[in-house]
């Protein structure tokens, strides 16, 4: 095995840490990957809770800056407790603020339609069978983004039986068997690919 192998595969390495830790200590790299990861998924609650698409971009340095704010006080004490839950509650909010703002503007136009989705902001079960398909498609492509980004940590063979007994649904034993594997190491891999993605993600408690 190589060293660039054992590196990759390193779980005491820096990049295995938790991305909120880092980005709470202030590290760079990791409140980039932090914004890179949720700002796509930030900018599609916007477009739903009616945030024009020429202020996305103004919605979503006022959502990250409260992030960076309130990072420190999101703790992860429950399993209901999710930083994207924390994150759709600041977009919420911040969406809210938005609409007021327009809607107290009684010489804009529009200022009617500014009203029309602060209401349905506000009532957000209106379309609750709407959000929850656009949430899991939202979702997804966050899984993407995420996989994507930690994928260049794992050796090969870790990687292919993560991706064969998550993505694909084989069996652990049926994967071992095709790669010369003990089925125990194939859950081994499975377990050390979620962790790091679970870390990517923010849902590791701290």
């Amino acid at each position: 095995m190589t060293a660039g192998a054992n590196h990759r595969d390193g779980w005491a390495t820096s990049t295995s840490r938790s991305l909120l830790a880092g980005a709470r200590s202030e590290q760079p790299a990791a409140w980039v990957r932090l914004v890179n990861l949720y700002a796509p998924l930030v900018a599609a609650w916007c477009r739903r809770l009616g945030v024009a698409e020429q202020d996305i971009a103004d919605l979503l340095q006022d959502v990250f800056a409260a992030v960076a704010r309130s990072l420190g006080r999101f703790r992860k004490e429950s399993p209901e407790d999710t930083f994207r839950g924390w994150l759709a509650t600041i977009t919420r909010n911040k969406a809210r603020d938005y609409h007021r703002r327009r809607a107290d503007q009684p010489a804009a136009a529009g200022g009617t339609e500014a009203t029309q989705r602060l209401a349905q902001v506000l009532d957000p079960e209106a379309t609750q069978a709407d959000a929850e398909l656009a949430d899991e498609v939202e979702m997804s492509a966050v899984l993407q983004r995420a996989l994507s980004q930690i994928r260049g940590e794992f050796q090969e063979r870790t990687w292919q039986a993560f991706w064969s007994v998550v993505v694909e649904g084989r069996a652990a034993a049926d994967v071992a068997a095709a790669m010369n594997m003990q089925a125990g190491a194939v859950r081994v891999c499975k377990s050390r690919v979620l962790m790091r993605l679970r870390r990517e993600l923010g849902d590791v408690p701290e």
